[in-house]
């Protein structure tokens, strides 16, 4: 009788010790198959999404995909949540979704048509809808930014919401950075006390794929730098107490790792709700891969030190633990 209670202890202890041992669910990076890239993070109705450039030639770049997901770790699909069918100016180049719920709708802006001057059409355009999942409808019937201010094509858009319930459209490629108001229902701007429609906010390095977020009243401004189909490409910060800047560049915080990828960059930022844990969601490129197109949305913790600057974002392969919204 001693022996088989010592046996059965003996099984019991193993068999805690295998599920102490047991490796839990992460994330996996990339979080979900198919080339994506520019990805947009969110939380909305206690679940997180994503929102991606489909990463292909410009003239197959014509819908947008969405995930969605209840703890960080399993991606439910939603396809073409936009569709250049329902936006009659955009032909081709969607790019990098920016997301905002205000007044319950949800205002979708991308750039499209990769407009090269004043005399094309395209720009940045706005989607609304009833629901995160879309079908985002065109809201404005043109686009929303169709000209070149300040040197900076009218692509890469974010809005950012201020603490005195302020918007504000922040965009812009080509080197250049443009801050402006929007309008209470977005559907244009407020200008600045000096006439100005946008003011330029662009930090030394700056390239493309602005990002603002606020931390302990703080305003963290990240960008992209180097070029979109190499492999140094990468994001970079700065800290100021305006959305207006300045911006003096910190240093780089995300960037490639020779053993597990590429041209990290084009990123954005999701808080948990709950929690004071906080992801950087971006793009990169797999090891071995040449086409500029291939690129892959991951996910992987981002953190601060006691300054508040911005840990160097480590890249992996395993991706981020299960954190659901309770």
């Amino acid at each position: 009788m001693k022996r088989i209670l010592i046996l059965l202890a003996c099984s019991a202890i193993g068999t805690c010790l295998y599920a102490q041992k047991k490796p839990v669910a992460t994330s996996g990076n990339p979080i979900f198959p198919g080339w994506y890239a520019d990805p947009e993070g969110a939380v909305f109705e206690n679940r997180f999404w994503v929102y991606p450039t489909y990463s292909a030639k410009y003239e197959e770049q014509v819908f947008m995909d969405a995930f969605s997901s209840k703890d960080l770790v399993k991606w439910e699909k939603h396809e073409h949540v936009i569709d250049t069918a329902n936006f009659k100016w955009a032909k081709k180049a969607v790019w990098a979704p920016s997301i905002i719920k205000k007044d319950n709708k949800y205002y979708l802006l991308f750039g499209a048509n990769d407009i090269q001057s004043d005399q094309e059409t395209g720009g940045i355009g706005i989607g609304v809808s009833d629901k995160p999942e879309g079908p985002f409808k065109d809201y404005l019937g043109k686009p929303l930014v169709d000209k070149f201010y300040n040197g900076a094509q009218p692509i890469d858009q974010f809005v950012f919401k201020d603490k005195d319930g302020q918007y504000y459209l922040i965009y812009g490629g080509w080197g250049h950075c443009n801050i402006g108001k929007l309008k209470a229902d977005f559907t244009g701007f407020i200008p600045f006390e000096d006439g100005k429609i946008f003011h330029e906010i662009t930090p030394k390095g700056y390239v493309e794929g602005p990002y603002m977020f606020m931390r302990n009243g703080k305003y963290y401004f990240m960008w992209s730098e180097g070029g979109w189909t190499g492999p140094d490409y990468c994001v970079a910060y700065a800290i100021a107490d305006s959305p207006m800047g300045p911006f003096k560049r910190i240093d780089k915080i995300l960037q490639q790792d020779p053993k597990v990828a590429t041209g990290a960059g084009h990123h954005s930022v999701i808080k948990h709700p709950q929690t004071n844990d906080y992801y950087i969601v971006y793009h990169r490129r797999p090891l071995g891969e040449t086409n500029g197109n291939n690129r892959v949305t991951c996910i992987d913790r981002m953190e601060f030190d006691t300054n508040g600057l911005i840990k160097p974002v480590k890249i992996t392969f395993e991706g981020v633990k299960a954190n659901p919204i309770r």
